[in-house]
């Protein structure tokens, strides 16, 4: 008996294609914004003063005040954190993450992609004021990563694409994590009850597949103002709302019924058994992918380059950029995200197979998979989110965001050459003399 996957087939879900769209299309949209960022942080025109505005909603005599860089980091990214927990949720469900065997080689890749560059950072930096900043070095950018792989390697087979998404969601499971137990300071335990509280409620509401928008949408709110309270970052409430939302597949009886009512509108087109016939095929597609449908093209396209517009502009003179070159914490991340990503998620994909714990799709060569490896040291959008979280002193934070914007840039730099020295043509990349990845069919234990 052998276990194949959908990527293995080559037959990508509908769910999985349409993500991948996205992240390519959005790519685009944030290097330009990092560039815009950069350009206006540069030309003094007011790039800080603009982002530490500050805006206030008040409640009767309740006032939240926070300034427009932290409602975007504490307030935005969250609906970007929660499109992530869908994702997860999907793909562990019904997409690419399902079973042991197909979660196991990404898993253990993004694990070695996670552990090498932190003991990288903290060889340079243990003991030192950016020690604490581990968790900027760790990120891979889907977004970026999935755009740039479209650029250096657009005839390489969709499977190498599936297997970074699957990579980078596990990734993104890692960063939320660091980012909840390493970055989290003096926690209310009162508001952190009632997020528990909130968190039951909602887990009893999935296990029940009851589903009604205004109620999530109310209790999610709520849950966002406890845990900003609490101390405890927000973007944690989006990850665990997002992994909350039911995902199925259609079940025949619902798209039974949804075919008798569209069939019913064919033969009297009344409002009436539209309205019934729409609800009805509505109903058919889970609440996950309803919500992905709406939200991801919103993430990708306004929320995440926003983010990053009100976060990479850093001012790069003679006296910062020489700053930079003397700092642990720039060559921390420069090496965590080209070097560590390298050795870390290549070495993991190597003892996912060698071990037979896990494998890929025999189509896919080792030039591939390192060149994919070194394209996942593209570490951007979490990266200055952690920036933000990790480090307090301005002159630290400046020679961390150049850190990541000199190690991104060259974690793609290293991508493409490895993809051009595997040689790619005739629509497929093409043998490398590398060793193919042997096929390691699965069988039931003795």
């Amino acid at each position: 008996m052998t276990v194949t996957t959908l990527a293995e087939r080559g037959d990508l879900s509908r769910a999985a294609r349409s993500f991948l769209r996205t992240e390519s299309g959005s790519a685009a949209l944030l290097l330009t914004a990092a560039v815009l960022a950069l350009a206006w942080a540069n030309l003094g025109l007011g790039y800080e003063e603009f982002w530490h505005t500050e805006v206030a909603l008040t409640f009767g005599d309740t006032v939240l005040a926070l300034d427009l860089r932290h409602w975007v980091n504490d307030g935005l990214m969250v609906l970007f954190f929660f499109s992530v927990g869908l994702e997860i949720s999907r793909e562990m469900v019904l997409g690419e993450l399902r079973g042991l065997r197909a979660l196991a080689a990404p898993t253990v890749a993004a694990i070695g992609g996670l552990v090498v560059p932190a003991l990288l950072f903290l060889m340079l930096n243990a003991g030192g004021p950016g020690a604490g900043a581990w968790g900027i070095a760790i990120s891979t950018d889907t977004a970026v990563v999935i755009g740039v792989l479209a650029l250096v390697g657009p005839r390489c087979p969709d499977q190498l694409r599936v297997f970074l998404l699957a990579l980078a969601i596990v990734d993104d499971i890692g960063a939320v994590a660091a980012i909840a137990i390493f970055y989290t300071e003096d926690v209310d335990v009162t508001s952190l009850v009632l997020s528990v509280v909130l968190f039951a409620a909602l887990l009893a509401m999935r296990f029940a597949r009851f589903w009604r928008t205004p109620i999530y949408v109310v209790i999610g709110l709520v849950m966002w103002l406890a845990v900003l309270d609490s101390g405890v970052h927000p973007s944690v409430v989006g990850v665990v709302l997002g992994l909350l939302v039911n995902a199925y597949a259609p079940r025949p009886r619902d798209m039974a019924r949804a075919h008798v009512l569209g069939g019913s509108f064919l033969v009297d087109p009344s409002p009436e058994r539209a309205l019934a016939a729409q609800a009805a095929v509505t109903e058919a597609v889970s609440p996950n992918e309803r919500l992905q449908l709406r939200i991801q093209p919103w993430s990708s396209y306004v929320i995440v380059p926003l983010f990053v517009l009100a976060n990479a502009g850093v001012v790069l003179t003679g006296e910062t950029l020489a700053a930079a070159v003397r700092s642990p914490i720039t060559w921390g991340i420069v090496i965590g995200l080209t070097v560590g990503k390298l050795i870390g998620v290549s070495a993991g994909t190597w003892v996912a197979l060698r071990t037979g714990i896990g494998r890929v799709p025999d189509t896919l060569r080792w030039g591939q998979l390192i060149g994919g490896a070194g394209l996942a040291g593209i570490g951007f959008t979490v990266a200055l989110f952690v920036t933000e979280l990790a480090l307090d002193d301005e002159a630290l934070v400046t020679d961390a965001k150049i850190g990541i914007l000199a190690g991104s840039l060259l974690a793609g730099l290293i991508g493409w050459l490895i993809f051009r020295v595997a040689g790619e043509r005739g629509g497929q990349c093409a043998p490398t003399g590398l060793p193919v990845l042997p096929p390691r069919p699965w069988r039931p234990p003795a």
